[in-house]
């Protein structure tokens, strides 16, 4: 059995680094959106995990329903969340060629 060299593999490990970057840099341009209530609202997420726009249809806004706009609202954001989750989830085990991320990877769970 050949003895990895120790050089090699840490070249290796620093390209997956640097490619790690880019990767992540990539996904906080990318979004993913998601909708609540039959479309009457819509969250957009990063592919960083951030939320980066909410939008509310009018008609909803004019009902007034105050706890039925916050119930939406959650149900679309942890939908956007969990879009983006899985867009960086593929998108680090195509880099990474399926190997296991450490814990909290992205804020991957």
């Amino acid at each position: 059995m050949k003895i990895p060299d120790l050089g090699e593999l840490l070249a290796r490990a620093q390209q997956v680094q640097q490619r790690l970057a880019e990767v992540q840099r990539d996904l906080a341009r990318r979004t993913a959106e998601a909708s609540a209530g039959a479309g009457l609202v819509t969250a957009v997420a990063s592919g960083d995990l951030r939320i980066r726009e909410i939008r509310i249809d009018p008609e909803l806004l004019a009902r007034q329903d105050r706890e039925m706009i916050e119930d939406l609202v959650v149900s679309a954001t942890n939908a956007a969340l969990d879009a983006a989750r899985r867009l960086a989830e593929e998108e680090l085990k195509r880099v990474t060629g399926g190997l296991p991320l450490p814990p909290g990877m992205l804020g991957t769970p």
